[in-house]
């Protein structure tokens, strides 16, 4: 980490020297969540994980997912998100992805408790934990689905300069500790949080004082029965930028307990994550009667500070990603949105619960858009603000999945045909990208189903996290080759709290260098499939059903046992 004083000279010799990830010349695979245990169920739970790189110095990286690590174990067949435990699990590596370390802080935990009824613990209470600190001191708890950057330290006079160091923001969903409305915190269901950091070396050493205290960046104007969801956090880091320094973080805002209708908004800090702004509204609350809502937006900035966001939304009755930009640090966008591609989300009804992509009672999914720009991050110089959008595709047809990217290099105005990314005989659930900041390199991770969507839970269901890369030219994609394929896993194997069907998260995440990526997918590796869940999810679809099995008696250890994997590897074609 550079400290104040240093030189753009220096930042460049920095720059140079770290100018591939410390996996260097070959993909290396590590576990991502080095804290949480194989065992038992949901502390062995985790999944949507999160990748950022420090750009002034690539071999130091931050990792999230939800980590159920703090969860208490179940009551039998009880295994709830316990009332007050954290889900926003923190990982740093200091060897560019090699390997990872897992701080542990003091907060509200549920390790040595055990669960009860809807949400309840008995044992639970101050002690340590594995996710992210200082937010039962706030009354508030950390609540999952995250999102890391970097970006610029603000100075003493609060300008913005490389000079000054990085800081690392962590975005999450945040609800209140108490469930009494006169101990609410803020108003509604879940909001949208907002952390940062600065000396990374204290954090992981596990100094709760080194993270700031969580901003609130969505509670203007919430209602008490807002739900915001399905964040994306963004920091303007390409010292060209006018608005160099700001940091944008982009939602959906249910209106109504998580249901429609929904609205994308944004909002922006201009100190350093401290204080936001009002939310601007990209989007109506909903469409025509019957003709669908949206979700899943992406938030990222180019050399010259325009600010894009991406979302999925439906127009007459299709699936689209649509795009909106900012010419003046977010204060205001555009009222016309740009179509980026007409999207097919993937899975299929399964008759348990929305959808899913692997087979009945299966793993839930969705074709939220990964947005992803070359600005040329720290200096800007010369960037060549290519645009990347790239997701998972069910057009195709059922078990005829693709992992498709698309090109712009003027804005966003125009973009090239879906390229498809995906490896022979994968199914590719999950897809999203990065682009090095050059604009040479795409970079994508999915999770690879190996086999068909099953209408059983007998057959396995294989799959494995699998980074791709291709070379840029302009805005066409070549040379499109496999840079690291994970153990195999079954998805039968991971599951909801609710036991009722399998759970692997919504998102994998990559990012990426001039001289490589770092990428963190879902993993199955270590778990076991528990025949007794098996024949309960039958028996679910089948409406049959009694009461469900205990994991810790009717199962195996590691049951449920998901991990974090990361995948470090070097440019292929420098």
């Amino acid at each position: 980490m550079l400290k104040r004083g240093s030189s753009v000279s220096a930042i460049v010799g920095l720059l140079l020297a770290f100018a591939v990830p410390a996996a260097a010349q070959a993909a290396t695979e590590a576990l991502v969540n080095t804290g949480s245990p194989p065992t038992p169920f949901p502390q062995n739970k985790q999944n949507e994980p999160t990748v950022a790189i420090d750009p002034l110095d690539p071999s130091v990286a931050i990792a999230g997912s939800n980590d159920e690590i703090d969860e208490p174990q179940c009551g039998g067949n009880e295994c709830p998100f316990a009332q007050g435990i954290g889900n926003s699990g923190v990982y740093l590596s200091f060897n560019g992805g090699t390997s990872w370390t897992q701080p542990t802080y003091a907060g509200y935990s549920g390790r040595f408790g055990v669960g009860s009824g809807a949400s309840g613990c008995t044992g639970c209470g101050p002690g340590p934990i594995g996710t992210l600190p200082n937010y039962f001191e706030h009354r508030l708890v950390s609540d999952g689905d995250p999102v890391v950057d970097f970006g610029p330290t603000p100075g003493p006079s609060g300008d913005f300069s490389w000079s000054n160091g990085s800081r690392a923001y962590y975005a999450n969903l945040t609800s209140n500790f108490n469930t009494r409305r006169k101990d609410f915190t803020f108003k509604g269901f879940e909001a949208i949080a907002v952390s940062h950091v600065d000396d990374v070396a204290a954090a992981v050493a596990g100094d709760e004082s080194a993270w700031s205290d969580p901003a609130i960046v969505s509670s203007q104007k919430q209602s008490s029965a807002t739900f915001s969801d399905k964040e994306d956090l963004s920091a303007d880091n390409a010292a060209t930028s006018p608005f160099f320094g700001n940091v944008y973080v982009c939602y959906s805002r249910f209106q109504s307990a998580g249901s429609e209708p929904v609205k994308i908004n944004v909002t922006r800090s201009t100190d350093g994550g401290d204080r936001w702004s009002k939310p601007v509204h990209l989007s109506p609350a909903h469409n025509s009667p019957g003709a669908g809502g949206r979700q899943g937006c992406a938030v990222e900035t180019d050399s010259q500070g325009t600010v894009y966001v991406a979302w999925e939304d439906t127009v007459h009755h299709q699936g689209v990603f649509l795009l909106k930009r900012s010419f003046d640090g977010g204060v205001t966008f555009e009222r016309k949105a740009l179509a980026i591609a007409d999207v097919t989300d993937v899975g299929i009804f399964d008759g348990v619960r929305s959808i899913s992509f692997d087979g009945i009672a299966g793993a839930r999914t969705g074709s939220f858009p990964s947005l992803d720009i070359a600005n040329g991050t720290p200096l800007g110089v010369g960037a060549p603000d290519t645009l990347a959008v790239g997701w998972s595709d069910g057009s195709a047809g059922l078990n005829h999945e693709q992992a498709l990217v698309q090109l712009s290099d003027d804005q966003g105005e125009t973009w090239s045909g879906p390229t498809a990314v995906e490896e022979s005989g994968d199914r590719p659930d999950f897809a999203f990208l990065g682009i090095s900041p050059d604009g040479e390199d795409v970079y994508v991770v999915y999770d690879g189903f190996l086999d068909p969507f099953r209408d059983n839970t007998t057959a396995p269901r294989r799959f494995q996290g699998v980074l791709r890369h291709g070379d840029v030219t302009g805005t066409a994609l070549s040379n499109v080759s496999t840079l690291d394929r994970g153990a195999i896993g079954d998805g039968r194997a991971s599951s909801a709290n609710a036991l009722i069907d399998e759970f692997i998260g919504d998102y994998n995440t990559v990012a990426a260098t001039n001289g490589g990526a770092i990428a963190v997918f879902n993993d199955a590796r270590n778990a076991l499939v528990c025949p007794a869940i098996n024949a309960f999810r039958q028996a679910i679809v089948d409406g049959t059903a009694g009461a469900a099995p205990a994991p810790g008696t009717d199962c195996p250890d590691t049951f449920g046992n998901t991990d974090i994997f990361s995948s470090a590897a070097a440019d292929p074609t420098p």
